[in-house]
């Protein structure tokens, strides 16, 4: 409790003095663990998951409270956003498709954009335990660290995201439409030579496998992309900080805010690609039956 004290009255010095007397240790790659609970290890970034993710509905309950056929400020304001984002990704999915996937893309953006931004509250890697050296205080352990910087979260948001999108081309389209999606001939039988069409039988089958190795691998690049960014980011910040605690850091931030939504948004567009790839065709099993 004392080094957590320490800490927290240097942080708050250096917030309004501007005091050089302390510096950061380089963000590690993964998180710090600060306890277990049943040989559960618990980390910063769950914690400060775990608070946004609270945050996150109490903000949107306070916003809209009791909703109205006419909308009132808080209301308007959540809806706006919603309505974005649909307009966003219809195109993508397509209409018959919005509604069901709707739910989950604009849940995934909400949570990462503000998981994104948590990294430029006051405190977040300024905030922990550490120790000094030479006269310099060095924090080697921080309380608070944005939750996608941690490889563990974007991985399970990945992990969530491609769960999702194959209970969505199983429901919406159909084992017949992904085989022919993946692997089916996509010559037209009666404007190509037979020759020429049974040919390429074969080679869409491997065209098909090909595309089977890139699915199995969109975890490991979206999961890679949110985290490289958002912790390249943190460690761009903490650089940053310690040089100049005044001023020149303040565009740095901007910049940190605007890749934030932008990392949010090409995250659930990809979702949504992938989705749309197999979902969004003229057809499909439940128009067929009509």
């Amino acid at each position: 409790m004392h080094r957590f004290r320490t800490a927290l009255g240097i942080f708050f010095t250096t917030l309004f003095l501007g005091s050089a007397s302390h510096a950061q240790a380089a963000v590690p790659p993964g998180p710090d663990i600060l306890t277990e609970v049943f040989g559960i290890p618990i980390t910063n970034s769950m914690i400060t998951s775990w608070v946004i993710s609270l945050g996150i509905i109490l903000l949107i309950r306070w916003l809209i409270k009791k909703p109205t056929m006419v909308p009132h400020r808080g209301q308007g304001l959540v809806e706006s956003i919603f309505e974005s984002i649909k307009e966003l990704i219809e195109p993508i999915v397509g209409k018959h498709m919005v509604r069901p996937v709707f739910p989950l893309l604009v849940g995934l953006f909400i949570f990462i954009l503000l998981h994104n931004w948590s990294g430029l509250l006051p405190g977040v890697g300024t905030i922990g335990w550490g120790e000094d050296r030479n006269g310099t205080f060095y924090i080697t352990e921080k309380l608070i660290r944005p939750g996608n910087t941690d490889l563990n979260t974007t991985l399970a948001l990945a992990l969530i995201g491609m769960v999702a999108w194959l209970y969505f081309i199983f429901r919406y389209a159909g084992p017949r439409i992904i085989w022919h999606d993946l692997f089916g001939n996509k010559a037209s039988k009666s404007e190509t030579p037979l020759a020429i069409y049974y040919l390429l039988i074969p080679i869409f089958l491997m065209v098909g496998l090909i595309e089977i190795i890139s699915i199995a691998f969109r975890p490991v690049s979206l999961s890679l992309r949110l985290y490289g960014n958002m912790f390249g980011g943190e460690n761009l910040l903490m650089s940053m900080s310690d040089f100049f605690a005044w001023i020149v850091p303040i565009p740095f931030y901007f910049f940190e805010f605007m890749v934030g939504i932008i990392q949010a948004s090409i995250f659930i567009m990809l979702i949504a690609i992938y989705i749309g790839l197999i979902c969004n065709h003229e057809g499909g099993e439940d128009e067929e039956a009509h």
